[in-house]
């Protein structure tokens, strides 16, 4: 293993010596942009520049005609040197008046220096529009258990080959529900100082193929407990890292909040987004605001917050949206290990929450108009699983088969469904996949392979009636073990399932 990160630390750069871009929380008028402004004089003051697809032609040489600017931003100088509010040297801004459905390049321009490297996004199209939008959904990073893997060096150097398979998928957005980084694995030398948690980023970003995700690709981004302080994570405990600590370290590294109000005040990490006339997705928090997880499990213990799940379910009830997603950094169906207390799903954990939630959904009709499902993260296998009352969830699974393992059965008495009453749609990683369409997936059985959740919005006539939308849901595993050469022309998608209204809206 040591040899494995010597030769990643030799051939990646570390990445306080990169200009790293990236965009987050992209809507249909606005944006969050960032790097980590880079200069042969330091890091200098200057201003984000924005130019749209049909004003830019090359971001070295060419002309950028700016389509907001040029913003000089809200970073405070001093001394003509720009003072970054981290101090981790990353530079945010939030742009807004963007146009829908427009592709717009970025760059950070020093005062006196040349341009850093480039990054682009796609502004969503709105709630007014039914043009196509997809995203992709990933999970348990786990870049320790990566570099033990069995892939070669030069695998392990570039990066997580997923995160290549999900960019030529060129999806508007992606959405990372958590463990992007562990800050206690492993379990030796465990980081629990703001320095020691920002290499825990520093090292992920570092890697080739997350430089170009993340400069192509804007991501929402969540955490759950190894981004945040340790597995299955609360609020309790004086051991670190603090949960203050967590949170301002999160709201640090990752476009999430704009800068200015990023670090001391705390705006919620809880948030919506309306993708186009027929989706809007739920983002949750996890980890703020819950209560202990070995609290007894009633009225009075959350894992959201009441604050939030006011929030939740008043903008619920709001949304016009012909489908309406939640995507949770933990699961609410399951099922999952019977010894956690972690999640929704667990015997003793926040199970009376979730009901709570399930009863909200029933009495709005939102389960049977089929207008509502539930994406996660956090579990190490992909499944599809129907709750009792017809929720639907779909969890994305770990994105490399070192963190992947095989999930838990209805029925299995080691589960949080003893009695099996919940419906496996789709089970990867025991003897075989279990699928609901019988098309020659069993090749793809046992062991568990890493992957992640790809979904898009369409519209037509499938049916023999009149148009219609639908969500694709598309589960992809990795074929990190096969050559890079023979990639392309093997099959990753393992199952996919259409969505539609029942309501027949």
């Amino acid at each position: 293993m040591f040899a494995a990160l010597l030769t990643c630390a030799l051939l990646a750069p570390p990445v306080s010596a990169l200009d790293l871009p990236m965009s987050g929380e992209v809507t249909a008028t606005s944006a969050l942009v960032q790097t980590r402004p880079v200069s042969g004089r330091g890091t200098q003051a200057g201003h984000f520049e924005l130019a749209t697809d049909a004003a830019f032609t090359d971001p070295r040489e060419g002309e950028w005609r700016l389509a907001v600017g040029p913003l000089t931003g809200t970073m405070p100088r001093q001394d003509g040197t720009m003072v970054d509010a981290s101090g981790d040297g990353i530079v945010r801004e939030r742009f807004d008046g963007l146009k829908p459905d427009t592709r717009y390049f970025y760059r950070w321009q020093p005062d006196h220096a040349e341009p850093g490297r480039t990054g682009t996004f796609r502004t969503l199209p709105g709630a007014d529009s039914t043009a196509r939008v997809s995203f992709a959904v990933v999970t348990g990073l786990n870049y320790a258990r990566w570099q033990s893997s069995d892939v070669t060096e030069e695998e392990k150097a570039r990066g997580y080959p997923m995160l290549e398979a999900i960019q030529q998928s060129d999806p508007t957005f992606a959405v990372f529900t958590g463990d992007t980084v562990y800050y206690d694995t492993p379990v030796e030398g465990r980081a629990e100082t703001r320095e020691a948690m920002r290499a825990k980023w520093h090292e992920n970003f570092a890697q080739p193929r997350f430089r170009e995700f993340l400069a192509h690709v804007p991501v929402f981004h969540m955490k759950d407990d190894h981004d945040f302080r340790r597995d299955d994570a609360d609020r309790t405990g004086d051991d670190a890292p603090s949960p203050e600590l967590g949170i301002d370290v999160f709201r640090e590294q990752v476009p999430v909040v704009p800068q200015q109000i990023a670090f001391g005040a705390e705006p919620p990490t809880y948030r919506t987004v309306r993708c186009n006339k027929d989706l809007q997705l739920w983002f949750v928090e996890g980890r703020d605001d819950r209560s202990p997880n070995r609290m007894e499990d009633g009225p009075g213990k959350t894992l959201w917050g009441e604050e939030q799940y006011q929030w939740l379910t008043r903008t619920l009830k709001e949304s016009d949206a012909t489908f309406k997603v939640l995507v949770s950094p933990t699961p609410l169906v399951g099922p999952d290990d019977r010894r956690k207390r972690d999640n929704h799903t667990n015997i003793g954990g926040f199970r009376h929450e979730r009901d709570r939630f399930f009863s909200f959904l029933e009495g709005e009709g939102m389960i049977d108009s089929g207008e509502f499902l539930v994406i996660c993260g956090d579990r190490h296998w992909q499944y599809h699983a129907e709750h009792p009352i017809s929720v639907h969830e779909f969890s994305s699974g770990a994105i490399h088969d070192a963190n992947s393992r095989a999930g838990r059965r209805a029925g299995d008495p080691q589960s949080t469904d003893p009695e099996g009453k919940i419906v496996q749609h789709y089970l990867m990683g025991r003897e075989s996949i279990i699928s609901n369409d019988g098309e020659g997936l069993e090749q793809y059985g046992a062991p568990p392979r890493g992957g992640y959740l790809f979904v898009r919005t369409d519209r037509g006539r499938w049916r023999g009636g009149e148009e219609e939308p639908r969500l694709h849901l598309i589960f992809n595993v990795s074929n990190e073990s096969v050559p890079p050469a023979e990639r392309n022309r093997l099959k990753s998608r393992v199952y996919e399932y259409y969505w539609y209204r029942k309501d027949g809206r």
